[in-house]
């Protein structure tokens, strides 16, 4: 069994530099290039979730922001 600190099964946050581990996924779409139900993610810390957010929201891609745990439920859901 891995461990929870455990490299091979941490996630790690997207923001640039980072190494924390991930909480939040923030869902996001480029409408010139996806199609509207596609969902591309990052992966973000606490500390970088409101700046991935906002990088996204400007640019009109965000599309949600979700717990990981919460991501992952609503993927084991749908199958």
């Amino acid at each position: 069994m891995n461990s929870p600190n455990d490299p091979e099964t941490l996630t790690i946050c997207s923001a640039k530099g980072c190494r924390a581990a991930a909480v939040w996924v923030v869902a996001w779409n480029n409408p010139k290039l996806h199609t509207p139900d596609r969902r591309k993610t990052w992966l973000a810390c606490d500390e970088h979730r409101e700046h991935l957010s906002q990088f996204l929201a400007v640019r009109g891609f965000l599309k949600d922001v979700v717990t990981l745990e919460e991501w992952e439920r609503r993927s084991a859901a749908d199958g």
